[in-house]
């Protein structure tokens, strides 16, 4: 029964994506939708494309077991990178007209800085796409009871996101995105409510974890080491996430300049309070059936909650929550399936091939899509790392690489292309030297990297106007 409701809700999936394919008419409108999303739109691309596996089946756990100072990079960083982005990014890119963000660096920095700074950007999606793909392996395989084994499921799961996204890009991401966004908070707040009655009531819920000190321990020791883990956590995701693609896509799909503003604040702030609703039924798990917790706990983390959904709670519960926890799949695979393809295929193949007609570069697009879907089938497939490590890892690339060419950009004017080359090297040879020599150091690897992003933008830039005088 769960899996036929399961089934049908992916062919309504897929049937929306098709539909809003019919929308694409040339590259401008699969990529950015013809820079035509209302504002409750935009809101609902960033709010469901960020809203993926990590939040229902990889935060939640790591409350669990190490308490608010454990998601201090995901949800809190996540959400405050929207915030920036929103505040400090999305009206000067915006006024840009750009269709990616490597069309920033090469626009400010030239042709080797647009090179570098999409490769990075790129790579580091391998990481957050593989983990929404292992999850829809979590979630078919345990909808099958074991029918369909976990790499069956993973491959279940791309087919059926590369379908639609490769058809429709940015237009179906938007409308599939808006309707998931839905069913996620309508069905989870629904769960919340069950679950809190069950338990005597929501505070029942909130005050155990008082007690057994999951809200102690946000604030770091005051201890160097402490301090530098603390920061380099936040900034992973608050800060790696700005150069991404999807961030820069939605926004660049907007209607105007202020709806790419406030669609990115609203998208992050709503994506950090939502975020407690997973969190909260994990641990009402704790309360009501801890037995059960202990045991799953042991074997897999990431199977607390939908082994507690489909244990504990009625059968109406359940489809709601495999619902939301697809949707929630689903969007954040769709969305950051097509980000790389398109800066790979805008910025790193596109110069090479001349001459290309509008509808040649849209169909290209597509075969990129899937190309890219199949690559990042095999990844997930080889991977043993946990979801909340994939999507953590995947921003540390663009943080050393990326971050800093692209804020002096804007803000500073004295940023050059020598700045923005020795930067990009000396943050991802620092970053990649420390993960081999010190991963477990005083100062984390990517933290360094970003220090020594900083200081080489700085010296590069006025060293090479230094040299011009």
């Amino acid at each position: 029964m769960l899996s036929a409701f399961v089934i049908g809700y992916l062919v309504v999936s897929i049937a929306i994506g098709l539909l809003a394919s019919l929308r694409v008419h040339n590259s401008r409108d699969f990529v950015s939708a013809g820079r035509s999303l209302p504002l409750s739109i935009v809101t609902a691309t960033m709010f469901a494309t960020w809203f993926g596996s990590e939040s229902v089946l990889g935060a939640p756990p790591t409350f669990l077991q190490e308490g608010i100072g454990g998601i201090v990079s995901d949800p809190i960083g996540a959400a405050f990178c929207l915030i920036f982005a929103g505040m400090f990014f999305a009206r000067a890119l915006y006024r840009r007209n750009m269709l990616t963000i490597g069309d920033f660096f090469r626009e400010k920095y030239g042709r080797e800085a647009e090179v570098i700074a999409s490769t990075a950007i790129m790579l580091s999606y391998l990481g957050w796409v593989s983990a929404q793909l292992i999850a829809l392996g979590v979630v078919f395989s345990s909808l099958s009871q074991g029918a369909i084994s976990h790499d069956q499921g993973i491959m279940i799961g791309a087919a059926i996101v590369v379908f639609y996204t490769m058809f429709g890009g940015m237009w179906s991401v938007a409308i599939t995105s808006f309707v998931q966004m839905l069913v996620i908070i309508i069905s989870l707040l629904i769960i919340a409510w069950f679950v809190s009655d069950k338990a005597g009531g929501a505070m029942v819920i909130v005050e155990h974890a008082r007690a057994a000190g999951k809200f102690e321990g946000f604030w770091p020791e005051w201890n160097l080491a402490a301090v530098l883990a603390f920061v380099g956590a936040f900034v992973t995701l608050a800060l790696g996430s700005i150069p991404q693609q999807d961030v820069f896509q939605r926004m660049n799909s907007s209607k105007t300049e202020n709806i790419a503003v406030a669609g990115s604040i609203l998208g992050g702030v709503g994506y950090l309070v939502f975020c407690m609703v997973p969190i909260f039924l994990t641990y009402a798990a704790v309360v009501l059936d801890p037995a059960m917790v202990s045991r799953v706990i042991a074997e897999d983390a990431q199977q607390i909650l939908p082994t507690f959904i489909q244990t504990d709670l009625p059968l109406i519960m359940q489809v709601l929550f495999f619902g939301a926890l697809l949707s929630a799949i689903m969007s954040t695979a769709s969305g950051t399936l097509l980000a790389p393809s398109t800066v790979f295929t805008e910025n790193l193949l596109k110069p090479l091939l001349k001459q290309q007609t509008d509808q040649q570069f849209l169909w290209m697009l597509r075969a990129i899509v899937m190309l890219f879907g199949m690559l990042i089938t095999w990844f997930a497939v080889r991977s043993d790392a946990s979801i909340f490590e994939m999507v953590e890892n995947a921003y540390k690339v663009t943080l050393v690489a990326a971050f800093v060419p692209l804020t002096a950009g804007i803000y500073w004017k004295n940023a050059n292309r020598i700045g923005a080359l020795a930067s990009m090297v000396a943050g991802m040879t620092v970053w990649l030297a420390l993960e081999v020599i010190a991963p477990e150091g005083i100062c984390p690897p990517q933290l360094a990297g970003l220090g020594a992003a900083i200081v080489a933008m700085l010296l590069g830039s006025w060293w090479s106007r230094a040299a011009k005088c």
